[in-house]
């Protein structure tokens, strides 16, 4: 069980370090950001294909996206000066009760 949440966490931080760099990427204008999204996003896929190993795609694939998602909200907030709202922190609560739920059958 544990390899499923280390590698859900690990495959996470790499698409959200994807993501980052594709903010930087400027619609692929720009070479070094794009490279490194594009290898960002490659090893999250890798990682998160060894973390199917030990868990159902459902529940995986959703730790993964909510992780996610919860991260990208936090970095938008912290290196892009994003607005954090009160529906924003709702909707980050309910993606992380989401993962819980879904968590919990397996």
């Amino acid at each position: 069980m544990l390899p499923k949440y280390l590698l859900s966490i690990a495959a996470s931080i790499f698409f959200v370090m994807g993501g980052v760099f594709m903010k930087h990427a400027d619609g692929l204008k720009a070479p070094l950001p794009t490279f490194l999204f594009l290898c960002a996003f490659a090893v999250g896929a890798a990682l998160q294909s060894y973390a199917l190993r030990y868990g159902d795609l459902g529940v995986v694939y959703v730790l993964v996206l909510g992780l996610e998602a919860v991260l990208a909200a936090i970095l938008g907030w912290q290196l892009f000066d994003e607005t954090i709202s009160v529906q924003k922190l709702l909707g980050v609560t309910l993606i992380v009760a989401g993962i819980i739920f879904l968590d919990t059958n397996e």
